[in-house]
């Protein structure tokens, strides 16, 4: 994995003076204005990202923990939004820390690290178990590294129950700090519970005036019953 740069996008930092222009040519990565961790750090938002971090660090992380699935009982709970920001500060306090886009059938974490060289993701990982890992890992930071959803879809999302799968994360535990996994919302598919066994931890996303408290109480048993260890939930209400 080879060390890549990367901009904030412009306008996003509005309080600051903007950093020097770089040629277009070597702009491998782009933090756009949903990484608020990145572009608003003084903002509530980044705070509440922090705070996570702390609470992370000291109850799963720092205790040998090394995977996590970020989840949702139902869609626009804000799971992407977590899970990239959640990432940046992780890696920020010098956790090396790998960002996938688990959500293979709508992936967005594109949106929050955008890239001119997106090239082979996860899809393309699950397809073929002979494609090196590391080819298509992109390092946006010395700490912060993101596997792309690639080559999405129904069909690779049902890979994510298969061996090939399971080997993968193995190699990113032995590689990172901590794997954060990005999943879709459990109402629309098991793919998030899938993942969650494999991870074996993960963080429940809920969202104020959105998630009813049964969807969730529903998640936790899932996730529990498939061998999943549900470590507390985040109630995103940004």
């Amino acid at each position: 994995m080879a060390d890549a740069d990367y901009t904030i996008a412009p306008g996003a930092l509005r309080e600051r003076p903007a950093p020097p222009t770089e040629d277009a040519s070597q702009r491998s990565f782009v933090l756009t204005e949903h990484l608020v961790a990145a572009t608003r750090p003084g903002s509530i938002q980044a705070e509440s990202f922090r705070a996570l971090r702390s609470n992370l660090l000291s109850q799963h992380v720092n205790r040998g923990r090394r995977a996590l699935a970020i989840c949702s009982p139902t869609a626009e709970a804000g799971c992407s939004f977590v899970s990239a920001n959640l990432a940046f500060v992780m890696a920020q306090a010098g956790v090396n820390t790998l960002l996938i886009d688990g959500n293979l059938r709508a992936p967005a974490l594109h949106q929050f690290i955008t890239s001119d060289q997106y090239g082979a993701g996860l899809g393309e990982c699950l397809a073929d178990d002979t494609l090196p890992l590391t080819s298509a890992i992109k390092r946006v930071q010395p700490s912060l590294s993101v596997l792309y959803a690639g080559d999405a879809g129904i069909a690779a999302a049902d890979r994510l129950g298969s061996p090939v799968f399971r080997n993968l994360i193995a190699q990113c535990l032995r590689d990172f700090d901590l794997t954060i996994v990005d999943t879709p919302p459990s109402s629309l598919s098991a793919d998030a519970r899938r993942i969650a066994a494999v991870t074996h931890y993960a963080l429940v996303v809920t969202r104020r005036d959105r998630t009813f408290v049964k969807d969730v109480r529903v998640l936790l048993d899932e996730l529990t019953a498939d061998g999943a260890e549900p470590i507390g939930t985040y109630l995103n209400d940004f």
